[in-house]
């Protein structure tokens, strides 16, 4: 059996063994692999893994051997799903493997916007001492958490991390979710619907997956809809904002900040609105990338590899 990982190195530099995957067949490894280039790379594969290499209904019409897919990542939009159900190729994902490292992160941007804690290393690095005598300085005052209102919009399994953790600083969670888990709701967290979470949050955090639906939803529409000075967190999905609205609204104070690990068009070109704005961020799409995380995305993979093979795909997302 013909086994090809069109874009292999993102989850694996070189500390992360995959010789596990060489036990079930002929295994071809690339460190990425473009467009133009799909076709050819899976030739008469009956397995393909990918990450961030789109596959198109085109792409699956010309590679009639393909019998399974399975994407190294928990979004799978990368894969016309829809078209390799009706060719009978299940695709199946990875739902949870750096849960509590994306959960983590969004919470590291958070805390970078309340405290800025790298300017001010730098400044201390630089000797800056603001008078005689002075055993302080801060061009940024903390922020504190306590009582103020996070606003996590997708309450999964990410999203619970971040609810557990603001509510750990003393916040409150109001959650907007389609799917709704009563197990979750105390007294310091409650679902509402879109809007209540909007106008009412002083912090929001991205955690949905990038659908139709979800596209643009940060909008200057929903933005007006938010509390003046409300930090954005999204280290989810780029494409879940309009990023020259946002950058309007940094620009005028509507929104204080925003924390992102995710942008539309990545690595982020050079002329994106936001670089330009006061108060932003960013990280190079790395939530996800802890050790440990990537370690069981690696394990969870081969997992869906011998699911397959015993007859029973699982995590399976279109059938």
């Amino acid at each position: 059996m013909k086994i090809v990982i069109l874009d292999h190195p993102r989850e694996n530099p070189g500390e992360i063994d995959w010789s596990e995957f060489d036990k079930y067949g002929e295994v071809t490894r690339y460190a990425r692999t473009m467009p133009e280039q799909v076709v050819e790379r899976i030739g008469d594969a009956e397995v393909v893994f990918l990450n961030k290499t789109v596959v198109t209904r085109e792409d699956l019409e010309k590679c009639p051997n393909v019998k399974f897919i399975s994407v190294i990542a928990t979004g799978y939009n990368t894969v016309d799903f829809k078209a390799a159900a009706e060719m009978g190729i299940p695709v199946a994902n990875v739902p949870s493997y750096g849960t509590e490292g994306i959960g983590q992160h969004a919470v590291a941007l958070l805390l970078e916007i309340t405290n800025h804690v790298a300017h001010h290393d730098a400044e201390v690095r630089k000797g800056r001492k603001n008078g005689p005598g002075d055993w302080c300085f801060w061009d940024y005052p903390s922020i504190e958490l306590e009582n103020k209102v996070m606003g996590i919009i997708g309450l999964g399994r990410i999203g619970q991390i971040t609810s557990r953790v603001a509510q750990a600083f003393g916040m409150k969670v109001l959650a907007y979710d389609q799917y709704q888990n009563p197990n979750l709701v105390n007294d310091n967290c409650h679902y509402a619907d879109l809007d209540t979470v909007l106008s009412n949050a002083d912090v929001i955090a991205l955690h949905c997956p990038l659908f139709a639906e979800t596209e643009n939803m940060i909008n200057k529409d929903t933005i007006a809809k938010m509390k003046d000075g409300v930090i954005i967190i999204n280290n989810s999905r780029g494409a879940l904002v309009v990023e020259e609205d946002l950058a309007e609204a940094l620009k005028s104070g509507k929104v204080y900040a925003a924390g992102l690990d995710a942008v539309r068009d990545e690595p982020i070109a050079m002329d994106n609105p936001l670089l330009s704005c006061p108060n932003v961020f960013f990280t190079p799409h790395i939530s996800w990338s802890a050790l440990e995380g990537r370690q069981r995305l690696v394990s969870y993979s081969l997992d869906n590899l011998k699911a397959y093979l015993a007859g029973n795909p699982t995590n399976v997302v279109n059938m």
